[in-house]
């Protein structure tokens, strides 16, 4: 059984993953985490989640709860998931991370951090939105003529653009053809553009209602077009994807892992 810690455990994903973990004897809730001056601060996790007592009162201190046997589910924000992760790296415990908007100050120390305990940084869980990452790839070096774009709408409230699996999506292209992302990413046009240059790989970000978050990859050739999409039609998906990462993790090494690893490809 897995000894499970959410972190954001009031906001939309916290919620849903406490549900999914009532409903799974492989998992045990054993903590829940908020951040300073929440209102569900001192409550039950169950019943902040519409679930009834389930014994495990939401805290604002991660240190104390923390330990080698407990795997975190951390959906907070790039800030604190950082802060959580140091946290991790000094008590062992291994951390799941979900959160995007990562500057590159945040993810060099990120990368730092993370080997020091089993970790896992993934922008998207879902399983089918990592198969997309991968068969984008392959397209873009089959394709290799082609333009590549990159499209993707969320919810209204969403505070960061593009999109963490958006951005992922780009650099998975630019591998493919031995491209430097940072130097051939484009995120708007305006005016007169001129002409496309080959290597620029756009990433382009919509925001409207309260959509999920959908990605379509699109290549471009002379009289063709070919356009991959996932649509995420509920944040169940992340949320089993999460579960699914956090009980391979608990048997790894020390380490930094991505859903690629845990989906073995």
């Amino acid at each position: 059984m897995a000894n499970l810690i959410v972190a954001g455990a009031a906001g939309r994903m916290g919620r849903m993953l406490i549900g999914l973990i009532a409903q799974d004897p492989a998992h045990k809730l054993t903590a829940a985490i908020e951040a300073k001056g929440i209102p569900a601060l001192g409550k039950d996790a169950g019943e902040v989640a519409g679930l009834g007592p389930l014994g495990v009162k939401i805290t604002d201190d991660y240190a104390s709860v923390a330990r080698p046997d407990t795997v975190t589910l951390d959906f907070t924000n790039a800030a604190s998931s950082l802060e959580h992760l140091a946290i991790a790296a000094e008590t062992g415990a291994a951390i799941v991370i979900g959160s995007t908007g990562f500057t590159p100050q945040m993810e060099s120390r990120a990368r730092q951090l993370a080997p020091k305990t089993r970790t896992i940084i993934a922008p998207n869980m879902s399983v089918g939105v990592n198969v997309l990452l991968k068969i984008a790839a392959e397209v873009a070096a089959i394709l290799s003529d082609f333009d590549a774009e990159v499209v993707e709408i969320h919810h209204r409230t969403k505070v960061d653009a593009p999109s963490g699996t958006a951005l992922a999506l780009g650099r998975a292209i630019a591998g493919a053809r031995n491209l430097d992302f940072a130097a051939n990413a484009v995120f708007g046009r305006e005016g007169i553009t001129g002409v496309r240059p080959h290597e620029k790989i756009a990433v382009l970000a919509l925001r409207a209602g309260d959509a999920v978050g959908d990605h379509t990859v699109l290549f471009g050739g002379q009289g063709e077009r070919l356009e991959l999409t996932h649509r995420t039609q509920s944040r169940e998906s992340l949320a089993r994807g999460a579960l699914r990462a956090a009980s391979w993790l608990e048997g790894q090494k020390p380490g930094l892992y991505t859903m690629r690893d845990v989906l073995g490809f």
